[in-house]
C-alpha cells in the first residue's frame, strides 16, 4: 500500500509495521524486533481487558502481540477504515476491521476451536517523531468466545455476527482528502454528541433530536452482547434505552483521540464515558449502585449531511468487571463444563 497526502508517512509507518508482523509471525524473536523497529523501547500498549496497559515494547510483545501470534497462526489483518489525523498536537492513526485467522491454541482463557474466526478490532496509534509511542486497542472477545460456542451473556438485542466493512468500500484513505470535508464529518459527530446526546432530559428520547444527525437508515454495528441494528428506532430499541436507563448519570465525550478524512471520523477516550450503574439491568446485570468508566471506540461514515454508519467499540470485559461480574471467570466455568 502507498500512501500520499496528509500524515503519509505516519500512515505508511502504522501500514507497513503490521505488514511485518505479519510476515515474522512465527518468529517471537523478529516479532520483538519488529517493534523494536517500529516503536519507541517505552511505548504504552493500552489494551483491552485482560491484557490493559503494559509499558514498553518488551511487555506489549510477551502479553499481547506473542500470545496472539501463536493462538493465531496465519492471521490475516483485514482493515475495512484506516485513517490519520492531529489532535492536540499529536498524529494519531484510527483503524477497523477484522482478523480473520484459524484459531490454534488458546487465548485468554478462550480454548482454540481449531477453525476459522473474525475477530474484530478496533485501533488508534499516536506516532512522536515518526515512531510509535502510543497503541490503545479493542478487540471484541465476547465475540470470539460466541464463535467458539460459548455465551458469557444473555442474547443481544441486536444481531450478533460478521458484517463487512463500509457500504461504500472506501475506508482506506490512502490519498490527498478535502480538509473541509474531514472538518464537516468531525463537526456532524461532535453536534450529535454534545449537543444531542448530552441534550438528554432523562424522560423521552426525542430531547435529544437524533433524527437531525443520522440518515433514515443507518447503520450500527455494536459489540458482541449488543449487536448490530438498523435505523434510528433499532438503534433506541436494541441499545440506547438500555443503556440510558442504566446509566442515568452518564457523562461522555472524554476524547483521548480523534481522526477525520473526508467523510469518516472517529474517536476514542481511556476512559471516554463515566456513569453511575443506577438504573435497570444491562446486559443482564441488575442495577450495581457502582460508578463506572467506560472504554469506548468509534467509526462513523457520513453522507451527504446525516451518519450513515457507525462501527461502535466497547470493552464489555472491563465495564462489567467492575459491576462485579467476571465474564473470563464465567466463561472458564461453561468451558469446563462444556469439555466433560
Amino acid at each position: 500500500m502507498e500512501f500520499f497526502g496528509s500524515c503519509a508517512a505516519e500512515k505508511q509507518l502504522v501500514w507497513d509495521f503490521n505488514k511485518e508482523l505479519k510476515r515474522v509471525q512465527s518468529d517471537p524473536e523478529k516479532v520483538k524486533d519488529v517493534l523494536g523497529r517500529f516503536a519507541r523501547q517505552d511505548a504504552v500498549f493500552h489494551g483491552f481487558h485482560p491484557v490493559n496497559t503494559l509499558e514498553g515494547i518488551d511487555e506489549a510483545a510477551a502479553s499481547h502481540y506473542l500470545p496472539f501470534c501463536r493462538s493465531f497462526p496465519d492471521w490475516e489483518r483485514r482493515n475495512d477504515i484506516f485513517m490519520a489525523s492531529t489532535f492536540k498536537g499529536s498524529t494519531w492513526i484510527s483503524s477497523t476491521g477484522y482478523y480473520l485467522a484459524s484459531f490454534m491454541k488458546e487465548y485468554l482463557g478462550i480454548p482454540a476451536s481449531g477453525k476459522i474466526i473474525h475477530l474484530r478490532f478496533g485501533e488508534f496509534v499516536r506516532l512522536e517523531d515518526g515512531i510509535i509511542a502510543e497503541w490503545i486497542c479493542i478487540f471484541d472477545l465476547i465475540d470470539l468466545m460466541r464463535q467458539t460456542g460459548v455465551r458469557v451473556l444473555p442474547e443481544s438485542l441486536g444481531v450478533e455476527g460478521f458484517f463487512q466493512g463500509p457500504a461504500t468500500q472506501d475506508g482506506i484513505q490512502t490519498g490527498l482528502s478535502d480538509p473541509g470535508e474531514a472538518k464537516k464529518s468531525i463537526d456532524l459527530v461532535e453536534n450529535m454528541i454534545f449537543q444531542g446526546l448530552m441534550a438528554y432530559d432523562g424522560k423521552t428520547l426525542e430531547s435529544m433530536r437524533q433524527e437531525r444527525y443520522w440518515d433514515s437508515e443507518m447503520m450500527w454495528y455494536g459489540p458482541s452482547g449488543i449487536g448490530t441494528t438498523r435505523g434510528l428506532s433499532g438503534f433506541q430499541r436494541d441499545h440506547q434505552i438500555a443503556f440510558l436507563t442504566a446509566f442515568p448519570d452518564r457523562k461522555g465525550g472524554n476524547h483521548r483521540a480523534r481522526t477525520a478524512e473526508g467523510m469518516y471520523a472517529a474517536s476514542t477516550g481511556w476512559p471516554s464515558l463515566t456513569a453511575t450503574h443506577a438504573g435497570g439491568g444491562f446486559l443482564g446485570i441488575p442495577p450495581t449502585g457502582r460508578r463506572i468508566t467506560m472504554r469506548v471506540m468509534d467509526w462513523w461514515r457520513r453522507e451527504g449531511e446525516l451518519l450513515k454508519e457507525n462501527w461502535v467499540f466497547i470493552d464489555l470485559p472491563d465495564l462489567l468487571l467492575q459491576m462485579g461480574y467476571d465474564i473470563l471467570e464465567r466463561a472458564a466455568v461453561l468451558y469446563g463444563r462444556n469439555s466433560q
